[in-house]
């Protein structure tokens, strides 16, 4: 019998004894259960396989300025470079993972030309991305993401790869100043989807449409045409201008915005103005609001038939000649004809040899047509006199001429104020930087109220 504390049993490279029923035995070394495999054999089949193009998940190992060392099994840690971390643009790789974290990654090289397995997060994510994109496109669906850039014509959102939301399509109306939308989770409804063309458009409107579709169409069913609501001028187009009502918009074309000509709708209102608008029209199928401007303003054409009767005589200004008479400017918005029949007591072949454009004389009103909105008046009847129209009186009445008619002008010690630009002009005319009539209208009015209004 051996001895179990013999120097055999410490004899360099033998395996401990063991004791049995006073027999001692020597153990066989065991590396592993290995079976009929080798053991670089074995090693290799701890070794995860994959190609080129694969998905990979593994555990985030080493964090670099640069890159990111990624473990996912491999005989060598995979690196995932800066660039390909993220779908934004030069990011610093330790605001994208940690140390420890789980991540997906996309093969792009098994072995570049140094050996190293390159590796790309941000391919894995697009790849995945594109699957639950296509299938939210199909069901009508609502993407989510946060706003990473402004570019030319709008926004990119980081939706698992770029998005592009146009700028006409990020509000319900155009936002001009893109820059506060930097860094919010937006939601948006995917409108076109080219995966060839790697190309994604949203819209955050149509999502804010829709979200807001029952309350628009309550909105429009309490709107009545007739009623004056208040507004704010959102934007201003050839046609016309919106106005913001309060969560909708209504058109105010050309046509409504003013009771004068309009060349174009900036020249009457801009955008951000307060306004009161007349409720036209309002279509419940097209979701459509018509609005007028000039019908919650002063009608001048009423204004002017309110003031002014048939035979008075009011002083205006020639504004355009035609073949058949001119256009004569006698209040602010309002012209009318006088007809070439009326335009001297003598046959008149040409309005031209009578007046010219920018004259201003005393005309009398023989007619007024208010749902027409014509006007007729009358040079040569005007000759003949007549009482002038209310607003020429402190200036033009009766108490200033004399018992013979002569005129005899008026003073500018007077309370008299000029009210429009006619009158003005003749207060110009009649009255002297002393404010005495000036002598050439004493002796123009030695000929009678004839020739009232007469510069010559």
């Amino acid at each position: 019998m051996t001895d179990i504390s013999s120097p055999v049993a410490e004899t360099e490279g033998a395996a401990a004894p063991e004791v049995m029923d006073d027999i001692t035995v020597e153990s066989p070394i065991v590396l592993n259960d290995l079976g009929d495999m080798s053991f670089d054999e074995a090693i290799d089949g701890t070794i995860v396989e994959f190609d080129d193009g694969d998905l990979v998940i593994g555990r985030v190992v080493k964090v670099d300025k640069d890159e990111v060392l990624l473990d996912i099994g491999f005989k060598s840690e995979g690196v995932i470079p800066a660039k390909e971390l993220s779908i934004r643009r030069e990011v610093n790789p330790s605001e994208i993972v940690s140390v420890g974290d789980e991540v997906e990654a996309l093969v792009l090289q098994k072995e570049d030309k140094e050996g190293r397995l390159i590796l790309s997060k941000k391919r894995a994510q697009y790849e995945r991305a594109w699957g639950n994109i296509e299938e939210i496109k199909e069901r009508d669906g609502v993407v989510k993401g946060v706003v990473i850039e402004v570019v030319k014509g709008g926004l990119i959102v980081d939706i698992g790869l770029r998005g592009f939301l146009p700028a006409s399509l990020v509000e319900l109306r155009r936002v001009r100043d893109l820059q506060p939308f930097i860094g919010k989770t937006v939601e948006a409804k995917i409108i076109e989807l080219d995966k060839n063309r790697n190309n994604v458009v949203l819209s955050r409107r149509a999502w804010m449409e829709e979200n807001q579709k029952e309350q628009r169409e309550e909105f429009l069913e309490n709107l009545k045409p007739g009623e004056v609501k208040e507004g704010v001028v959102s934007s201003i187009v050839n046609f016309g201008v919106f106005v913001d009502l309060g969560g909708m918009d209504g058109l105010v074309h050309v046509s409504e915005l003013s009771w004068k000509h309009v060349d174009h709708p900036s020249s009457v209102v801009q955008v951000g103005d307060h306004v009161k608008v007349l409720v036209l029209d309002v279509d419940l199928s097209k979701e459509r609001i018509s609005l007028s401007l000039k019908a919650t303003q002063s009608d001048p054409w009423q204004d002017f038939a309110n003031a002014h009767r048939v035979g008075e005589l009011v002083y205006g200004r020639v504004t355009k000649l035609v073949p058949f008479g001119c256009f004569i400017q006698v209040a602010e918005g309002i012209e009318g004809l006088v007809h070439i029949s009326e335009m001297a007591a003598h046959h008149v072949d040409l309005p031209e040899r009578v007046v010219t454009a920018g004259e201003e004389m005393w005309v009398k009103i023989i007619d007024i047509d208010l749902q027409r909105r014509r006007i007729s008046l009358s040079i040569k009847q005007a000759a003949e006199g007549g009482e002038v129209a209310a607003e020429y009186q402190e200036a033009f009445g009766e108490h200033n001429y004399d018992e013979e008619g002569n005129f005899i002008g008026w003073s500018a010690a007077t309370d008299f104020t000029p009210e429009t630009e006619s009158q003005a002009a003749w207060a110009e005319f009649l009255v002297d930087e002393a404010g005495n009539a000036v002598s050439g209208v004493e002796e123009a009015g030695d000929e009678g109220d004839s020739e009232l209004g007469s510069e010559d």
